[in-house]
């Protein structure tokens, strides 16, 4: 892997971070508009960059593939249902609070029934 080639996936990481905070939302179309040219990325002014029904959104995997950038796999971390950091936490830490949690309710003692107030719980009348 040469240098150019890393810096020129970090340059389209920052452009794709831009195009991504810079977006216009449509909220009567439900959908994500590119407000300026990016022809790095080879998104024009208007393009819709994402949508929520029958829509391919954008995929910075195929960017890179466009600019013939070998092994784009690896500048791309895997999505959280493939693997990553985010499914270990999800499947092996949080499980364990969990387990935790059912241990401390099966040894606790059971909480005492309070009894019943007098007056309904209007206190004393005094006369």
């Amino acid at each position: 892997m040469s240098l150019t080639t890393k810096e020129m996936v970090e340059e389209l990481k920052t452009i794709w971070k831009k195009l991504w905070q810079e977006r216009v939302d449509d909220k009567v179309r439900a959908e994500g508009i590119a407000t300026a040219d990016y022809s790095i990325l080879f998104v024009e002014k208007g393009t819709i960059i994402h949508a929520t029904r029958d829509y391919k959104s954008l995929n910075f995997k195929e960017i890179l593939e466009q600019h013939q950038i070998a092994n784009a796999d690896r500048f791309i971390p895997p999505s959280p249902q493939a693997g990553g950091w985010t499914k270990f936490i999800r499947t092996s830490i949080t499980n364990q609070r969990l387990r935790k949690k059912r241990r401390i309710e099966l040894y606790c003692s059971e909480k005492k029934k309070r009894q019943q107030l007098k007056k309904g719980g209007r206190g004393w009348l005094h006369i």
